[in-house]
């Protein structure tokens, strides 16, 4: 099966995650192309999509949801896998004990999973490093209430991220190839 992992990245975070899940994809016997969804031509070349981006102020990228609106008929019509790259920090629960993955999403998830028809939403910790921010988030992050809320680091979880990857394998070796067409 062709395979599209589609990302939009900031600093290269969800980049690496979409690489990850990429190579994972490979290992099944799929054909993947990981790209970047500036650089995507023609989206009806693909049996299927993992499409991904980082999270910034509760949104994704404007880049991405672009692609996700101009291609919603193509997506709509194939299975699509959808993943948001954000929250940071060891902690899996926020103050008030909420799962961060279930509160960090994009604000929007719900219209992007309606246009494709996606058959999983995962929100996936990212990386917050310092040196690669702008400015005016460089200052933010120098008030230490953000600090303590936004610790730098990686905290993406491999093991998840292959748990997903390999779960997505395993639904695409299950869909008739016939139907992909």
């Amino acid at each position: 099966m062709k395979v599209l992992v589609a990302y939009a990245s900031k600093h290269g975070s969800t980049k690496g995650i979409a690489d990850f899940i990429g190579d994972k994809l490979r290992q099944s016997g799929n054909l993947v192309d990981v790209k970047e969804v500036k650089e995507i031509r023609n989206a009806n070349d693909y049996d299927a999509f993992v499409i991904g981006s980082a999270v910034y102020m509760f949104h994704w990228l404007k880049e991405v949801k672009e692609f996700v609106s101009r291609n919603q008929a193509i997506l709509s019509k194939k299975p699509v896998w959808l993943f948001s790259s954000g929250p940071v920090g060891k902690e899996a629960r926020d103050k008030k004990g909420r799962d961060l993955r279930d509160v960090s999403g994009p604000n929007e998830i719900d219209e992007l999973k309606e246009l494709t028809k996606s058959r999983d939403h995962r929100v996936f910790f990212g990386v917050l490093d310092g040196t690669k921010l702008g400015f005016f988030y460089r200052q933010i992050l120098k008030s230490s209430a953000v600090r303590e809320g936004l610790p730098e680091g990686d905290f993406r979880d491999w093991a998840d991220i292959e748990a997903w990857s390999s779960s997505i394998a395993s639904s695409l070796e299950e869909i008739p190839k016939l139907a992909m067409g």
